[in-house]
């Protein structure tokens, strides 16, 4: 929600407008955010006496006879739009379905429109948002590991546009985001995996607590689903949420002062100065996770090189890649990518490297004054370095499936999701995944495998607010190319 506040002063040609926005939305933490006994949802929705969702097909297929129900009671009519979303439908043609439905529906000005899903539902269904009637508000239901830590964070919306990624966007922040992390009992390990890389990029350059305790339960972390599985240990459970809580918060603090990226040398985008292009240079792109944290292991490598990270807190760094199944190291990650992902970030950040990386592991600074050479003398003795790790630094599940894109080998991931949907025994073993769906499969599938009941239990409250004052390069054969 929005409050802008201005003045206008005369100058010997025109006029001067200054203004100011403030920006106010709220973070809850809840455990089953869609059980009957949970009201905070459907009070968001009360005064309107209706909701309009937006989610992907195969969530809804999980998800949708709970999330139903619990309209249903709180006596809300609730319309569903099931989209279809990966990067190959994260398209303007997905944006228009959706503004389609929002003007079926008969969308009044403040009313907010739900979406339920992972990061790339989020994106779309939020610039459907910002863009119809020019701001119309939503609450978001992010359901992946990485829609719940790190995309939940940020208030940027995009689509991509021709063969550029998020060429078209804005930044628009929702009325409230619900962070309910019962929904990772049903996610499959894989896409656990693929968001611990998000912890440990904010932990390692900021918070040298959550760094700890990512490295001292790193491997139950990832098998029991941040604690959420049936059998966690209570202190499992304990310090999931202390570094799912402490890492989101962390997170906030660094982007609440800058988030529309005015200042652009930013904490968070450790990681993200290589890793679009390891994310498309592959015939089958790389998961988001391992691309970035491919885009760590080198920084890291880099900063030990400049005596910013000692040779031990490098080994520490390394082994918690490792021992999480991410990649450190990528056969096609060579001088000529680190030279296309360099020219491409130079523009991106104004024509400075700004590099992030940690120094020593807790803390973060900024490298800029790196030459071609120097860049690619790390390069190569990261490589060495990579090479005497398990599988010569190669993450495992690293590379994308339907769950990250809706295009690649759908069959395969079907099957993770029904194991993992069995394993939390929320799916009998005579059903699958694609039942039901009419054929209606080709979109993201979000990894989770059924909707769990859980408490209601609210277990925090978070509320921000704020006073406000690309580049491309060459792409696989995917069509998609990258803006970092």
């Amino acid at each position: 929600m929005s409050d802008l506040k201005a003045n206008v002063q005369e100058t010997k040609h025109g006029f001067h407008v200054e203004g100011y926005e403030k920006i106010e939305y709220d973070f809850t933490f809840v455990d089953g955010i869609f059980d009957i006994a949970n009201p905070n949802l459907a009070d968001c929705y009360r005064t309107w006496g209706r909701v309009l969702a937006v989610t992907d097909k195969n969530v809804f297929r999980l998800y949708g006879a709970k999330i139903e129900k619990y309209f249903n009671h709180y006596n809300l009519k609730l319309k569903v739009h099931q989209t279809s979303i990966g990067e190959k439908a994260k398209t303007i043609e997905t944006f228009l379905e959706i503004a389609d439905s929002m003007t079926e529906f008969g969308i009044i000005r403040k009313e907010p429109v739900l979406v339920v899903g992972g990061g790339l539902v989020t994106d779309v269904a939020g610039f459907a948002c910002a863009a119809y009637r020019r701001n119309t508000n939503f609450i978001r239901v992010p359901t992946t590991v990485i829609g719940l830590i790190d995309a939940s964070v940020s208030i940027k919306v995009a689509v991509n546009y021709g063969r550029y990624k998020n060429r078209l966007g804005a930044y628009h922040a929702p009325l409230h985001t619900f962070l309910d992390f019962t929904f990772l009992r049903t996610l499959p390990v894989a896409q656990v995996r693929n968001g611990f890389a998000e912890l440990i990029k904010i932990s390692s350059c900021s918070h040298l607590h959550v760094f700890d305790l990512l490295d001292k339960f790193c491997e139950q972390l990832i098998d029991t689903r941040f604690g959420r599985a049936d059998g966690s240990s209570t202190e499992i459970r304990r310090a999931a949420d202390i570094i799912n809580r402490e890492g989101i918060y962390e997170m906030l603090k660094l982007e609440s002062p800058n988030l529309h990226e005015i200042g652009l040398d930013r904490v968070i985008a450790y990681g993200h100065t290589w890793s679009p292009m390891h994310e498309l240079i592959p015939e089958t792109p790389l998961r988001h996770g391992h691309a970035i944290s491919i885009d760590m292991a080198y920084s890291a490598t880099l900063a030990k090189e400049r005596g910013l990270l000692s040779s031990k807190e490098h080994r520490r760094l390394f082994n918690l890649f490792s021992r999480a199944g991410l990649s450190i190291d990528h056969p096609q990650f060579d001088d000529d990518v680190l030279d296309k992902g360099t020219a491409a970030i130079l523009k991106t950040r104004d024509g400075l490297l700004r590099l992030a990386v940690p120094s020593p592991i807790g803390s973060c600074t900024f490298l800029n004054n790196v030459s071609p050479q120097e860049l690619r003398d790390a390069l190569r003795i990261h490589k060495e370095i990579a090479k005497t790790y398990p599988r010569e630094g190669a993450g495992i599940e690293a590379y994308v499936d339907s769950s990250d894109t809706g295009y690649t080998d759908l069959e395969t991931e079907n099957l993770s999701i029904e194991n993992a949907a069995k394993e939390a025994g929320v799916l009998p073993a005579s059903e699958t995944v694609v039942n039901g769906m009419n054929g209606g499969m080709n979109g993201r599938a979000n990894g989770h495998s059924n909707l769990l009941g859980g408490n209601a239990n609210v277990d925090g409250h978070a509320k921000f607010t704020m006073d406000m004052p690309d580049n491309s390069v060459n792409g696989p054969p995917n069509g998609i190319k990258a803006q970092a």
